[in-house]
């Protein structure tokens, strides 16, 4: 049966949604430890990164088990299916489609054996923008494309294609080749790995536990699982953890270009990146917008809960009283049972609700993280208005939205974004507010304390720091096949020896070439 994907999001129309966050991704390397334990509390601290898939790949040593399925972290996982995963090493997934579409078979982690019986999973937070490329040299190796139609499964391939290397051989020759943004977690049956491209777009931490090692998308992950925080994994660097220890290899020279937008919205406010605070940063944030954009109001509200430090920030800076003016049903989210037309009308009634008693017949400012295609800052201001608001002053805590992200984010096309076409003045009319403030790009850069030439900006002032293909040879479903068959979305587990089975029982063997085949007809 589907199931809600329980988005924690303030998105009004499911079929036009905000800036989808780009993918978690955890790995733990613990002798002693319930290491699947350990990953499934690690992905529930990265679950905002991703709601459509979750999945866990373990190892004894002897064989990599992975179990994955569509779903939120608590929908996929319970106590006996963590019980049966058992190991020293993990990796971990939880899935926002930025290549391949919301399929059982595009799920985390990938997992891939190679002729000399060494199996491969693998996990990715970012976005390749080579992958026509890097299919064709599979194909050109003799691989097929076991069913998956995203880059990260690919990456698998490769890795799996080279059986006459160890893994960290066939990662140095690998990871030079793919063009992108990636933060890596993958593992074989003894050894965790973790590679982050050379502009280190996503963010990608190393841990310690007493008894090991956690590499994870966000230092939050590693507070949750008690781990300490040794260090970001360097742009260009891939490390492996085994029995003998940490090892750090180079394979690209470092050119951090660091995603502003994570500042922004992506990262959750109590994990730290490049040595800054998130909340901190969003409160400086919204510090700048007051001083960049001042208006006389009664009341700083923010739109939760992206908005809230930000709207702490401009309160603290303007004077004005900071008080909550929408509460949100943190419980709603997209839904497989739709409204009714009458309750289809109320829109963001259904997500948020005024406190009237709090912006009636007062002068409000709202304050939110950012504008894609508008729809939600024109319902929050129409419902302010209705629920007595005098004055509706919008002020968003990053630059005009102009360009797309082909580096993990999936914002909407170029000629959705609603900056693209009009300018501030054009856009505060279409969503009616009596005034709109964005920070400026030099005020947001200032707030994450970082070198505006260390930092990706691409979605603000269109300089893509990664080349991007010519043509049409990008998108999220480039490898999509039209005749592709897609299997059920029930959840399976694939052990190291090739086999799958399904909800239906139906096994699948691995074929010489480490792919999958069914046995049946």
């Amino acid at each position: 049966m589907p199931r809600g994907d329980g988005r924690l999001s303030h998105d009004l129309d499911p079929q036009r949604p905000g800036p989808q966050d780009a993918c978690g991704v955890f790995g733990v390397w613990a002798p002693g430890e319930e290491v699947a334990k350990l990953t499934y509390f690690g992905l529930y601290a990265l679950q905002h990164r991703g709601q459509e898939a979750a999945g866990i790949a373990v190892s004894d040593g002897s064989g990599v088990v992975v179990y994955k399925d569509l779903g939120l972290v608590a929908q996929v996982f319970d106590e006996p299916t963590l019980a049966s995963l058992r190991g020293h090493l993990a990796i971990g997934h939880t899935r926002y489609s930025t290549t391949g579409g919301s399929t059982w078979e595009n799920a985390q982690p990938t997992i891939r054996a190679n002729t000399a019986g060494t199996t491969i999973a693998l996990a990715h937070n970012g976005n390749l923008v080579n992958t026509a490329e890097l299919a064709r040299d599979a194909v050109e190796r003799g691989m097929d494309s076991d069913g998956s139609t995203s880059d990260t499964a690919l990456v698998t391939t490769l890795l799996a294609s080279r059986p006459d290397l160890s893994v960290e051989a066939a990662a140095l020759e690998v990871l030079p080749t793919l063009r992108g943004a990636f933060s890596l977690v993958f593992m074989d049956e003894t050894t965790l790995y973790a590679a982050r491209d050379a502009y280190g777009v996503r963010p990608l931490v190393l841990g310690r536990l007493e008894r090991g090692w956690v590499v994870a998308s966000e230092t939050a992950a590693l507070d949750i699982v008690g781990a300490s925080v040794v260090r970001e994994i360097e742009p260009g660097e891939l490390i492996a953890i085994d029995e003998h220890g940490l090892r750090s290899a180079r394979f690209a020279a470092p050119e951090p270009k660091g995603c502003l937008f994570e500042y922004v919205y992506i990262a959750r406010p109590d994990t730290t990146i490049a040595g800054r605070n998130i909340h901190a940063a969003r409160v400086g944030i919204g510090r700048r917008l007051a001083r960049e954009h001042p208006v006389e109001a009664d009341l700083v509200i923010p739109v939760p809960e992206s908005g809230t430090p930000a709207a702490i920030g401009y309160a603290e800076e303007s004077g004005i009283t900071y008080g909550a003016g929408l509460m949100k049903n943190p419980y709603v989210g997209r839904t497989f049972i739709q409204p009714s037309q009458t309750l289809r009308q109320l829109g963001i009634r259904l997500k948020l609700n005024p406190l009237r008693e709090n912006v009636r017949g007062k002068r409000v400012i709202v304050v939110d993280d950012s504008i894609v295609r508008g729809n939600t800052q024109r319902a929050i201001v129409r419902m302010l208005r209705e629920a007595g608001a005098l004055e509706v002053h919008v002020r968003i805590s990053s630059p005009p939205v102009s360009w797309p992200c082909f580096y993990g984010i999936d914002f909407a096309t170029r000629a959705e974004l609603l900056a693209n076409g009009l300018d501030n003045e054009g856009i505060r009319r279409s969503i009616g507010a009596d005034s709109l403030g964005y920070v400026s790009l030099a005020g947001l850069i200032a707030a994450t304390e970082q070198p505006k030439t260390r930092l990706c900006r691409a979605c603000f002032d269109g300089e893509y720091p990664i080349e991007l293909p010519a043509g049409n040879l990008i998108g999220k479903h480039l490898l999509e096949g039209v005749d592709r068959r897609v299997a059920g979305a029930g959840a399976e587990e694939v052990v190291s020896t090739g086999a799958t089975r399904g909800p239906g029982g139906q096994p699948f063997v691995s074929n010489s070439s480490g792919g999958e085949v069914s046995s049946h007809a």
